[in-house]
């Protein structure tokens, strides 16, 4: 490999031993799987899938599947549905602790990385012992005190006190939501046109002659939907949980296993986040904080404008191995009975006896995941790479 520039030249050997490389990978894993495929044979186990449409007869109480005869149409499940429907209700699962997970996980490693580097002694510490105590403990042991020493002492519904209609109890927990009136179908489509007309304008705008046409096309798309939002109401209502003696109703329900989980893999991941943010933010030259301060910039203001947009052209690499473990982990829910995808294969199998069946269905669906999250997070890099080269 040749250095011509900024750009990395690739050589025709190069080329050679990459394909070799790949071609390799492929042989072996073919092989392992021609070997699976004949020890199982010698014993009169052949490899088949149809357990999948088999009825489960599962009771899993918290997710959603598909309904298989009205394709992407998410419903309860129940015990008269598939195997199939009992692991695409495990990868639903599995996708809402990964999806809450990666958000939560940024936003609290952030805010803890930005703590680091503070000049504040105490929250410099505080955040030092938050990190080093979090890292240094196994995510298994993390996981039953958020579930055993938190989530299932907190009182019992019927006594459980109210937060800004905030209920934290060990049923669960229930926040309020959002809920769309009849009309929310027509709010939907044009919100959703409201937000492409957004992006249009602010994509044909980004020219400086254009940009005097960019907050005043904003601002007729504010005052279209302010008329409608006046002459039609509401398109959303909140709904507040109200709990009774023995269970709540309304708002948003999140199970004690879910909550717990959830805490687990959102603390630990971002205490490496926030290391990750704070050799980021140290990373950048000490002289743009200086230029910073010589503009008259607080800390702040240099915080946010100058320093955050250049540390996170670093972090973002390292920031998706992080990703990729949050997503990998979520299979430690089994030891709380969460049923996310590991979970339910687990079950599945021991009634169908298709661990091998099953395995690769786990496993395809763990490497798919894990694709998508490096394929987003490096388009995202390639963009802000970008950025930074103009």
């Amino acid at each position: 490999m040749k250095a011509g520039g900024s750009q990395e030249r690739y050589t025709l050997g190069d080329h050679v031993l990459q394909i070799g490389v790949v071609l390799g990978a492929i042989a072996i894993v073919l092989g392992l799987a021609a070997s699976v495929y004949i020890g199982l044979a010698s014993h009169h186990i052949p490899i088949d899938f149809s357990f999948l449409s088999q009825v489960s007869g599962l009771h899993l109480s918290e997710g959603l599947t598909l309904d298989l005869s009205r394709p992407w149409d998410l419903v309860p499940f129940s015990s008269s549905d598939t195997n199939l429907q009992a692991l695409i209700l495990g990868l639903y699962n599995t996708l809402k602790v990964a999806l809450l997970g990666i958000v939560f996980s940024t936003l609290l490693g952030l805010l803890v990385g930005i703590g680091r580097v503070s000049p504040n002694w105490l929250l410099n510490r505080v955040c030092l012992v938050f990190v080093d105590l979090v890292r240094n403990t196994p995510l298994l042991i993390q996981l039953f005190f958020w579930y055993f020493a938190v989530v299932l002492q907190l009182p019992a519904l019927r006594s459980a006190a109210q937060f800004y209609g905030v209920i934290a109890s060990r049923q669960g927990i229930y926040t309020p939501s959002l809920l769309g009136v009849p009309a929310w179908p027509d709010f939907w489509w044009a919100a959703l046109a409201s937000l492409v007309l957004a992006a249009v304008i602010l994509r044909l705008t980004r020219r400086p002659g254009a940009r005097a046409f960019r907050w005043p096309g904003i601002a007729v798309i504010a005052i279209a939907w302010g008329v409608a939002l006046a002459a039609l109401g509401h398109p959303l209502r909140i709904d507040l949980p109200v709990a009774s003696r023995f269970r709540a109703s309304g708002g948003l329900a999140f199970t004690p296993e879910f909550s717990a989980i959830l805490l687990a893999l959102v603390v630990y991941t971002a205490a490496f986040i926030a290391e990750i943010v704070r050799g980021s933010i140290e990373a950048v030259s000490t002289r743009q904080w200086m230029a910073a301060y010589a503009l008259g910039l607080k800390r702040h203001q240099a915080m946010t404008h100058i320093i955050l947009p250049q540390a996170f052209r670093i972090l973002v690499p390292p920031l998706v191995n992080q990703y990729l473990n949050l997503a990998k982990n979520t299979s430690l829910a089994i030891a709380i009975g969460f049923p996310d995808l590991f979970n339910v294969y687990g079950t599945v199998a021991n009634q169908t006896g298709r661990s091998m069946e099953g395995i690769l269905i786990v496993m395809v669906a763990y490497l798919a995941l894990n694709w998508l999250i490096s394929l987003v997070m490096n388009l995202y890099n390639r963009r802000l790479m970008a950025q930074g080269a103009r």
